[in-house]
């Protein structure tokens, strides 16, 4: 891996695992430390914030809860599926030590629940339920920006 930065004339877009504090730093290291592969996002954030869905082959650039860019990463593979939908091997992948789909699903239902969430998408009553579209994303580390 490189720890060159990426080329300033095309501009990366930032990869933000959860919201900044504990949760995030949890996720960034287990991305950095290549134990967190996959990530969730729920379709409805990404319309309410009007961005694109992620594409195979795109860059984004992995930053800490200082916003710090910290890593890159490449989208390898993006799936649309209902809640209902997702499969150990995603949930596994996340990197937070999920053994059960249930065990993933409880700890994001409780995220997308949460104020943070509710706030992000303006809805101070969002809930999830089997049919609610996700973005399951699989992805690589290409670059590691620490000091080391």
């Amino acid at each position: 891996m490189t720890k060159s930065l990426p080329d300033a004339s095309e501009p990366l877009p930032k990869a933000e695992f959860g919201f900044p504090g504990p949760l995030r730093d949890q996720l960034v290291a287990a991305v950095l430390d290549g134990s967190k592969t996959s990530t969730t996002g729920l379709v409805a954030d990404y319309e309410h914030a009007g961005d694109a869905l992620p594409a195979v082959g795109e860059r984004a650039l992995v930053v800490d809860s200082d916003d710090r860019p910290v890593g890159v990463i490449e989208t390898t593979e993006v799936r649309l599926a209902p809640l209902a939908d997702v499969d150990l091997a995603h949930a596994v992948d996340e990197g937070e030590g999920y053994t059960t789909v249930a065990q993933w699903r409880a700890q994001h239902e409780e995220f997308w629940h949460g104020p943070e969430m509710r706030a992000a998408l303006d809805d101070p009553s969002f809930t999830v339920d089997d049919t609610t579209p996700l973005v399951l994303q699989r992805f690589r580390l290409v670059a590691d920006l620490r000091e080391k």
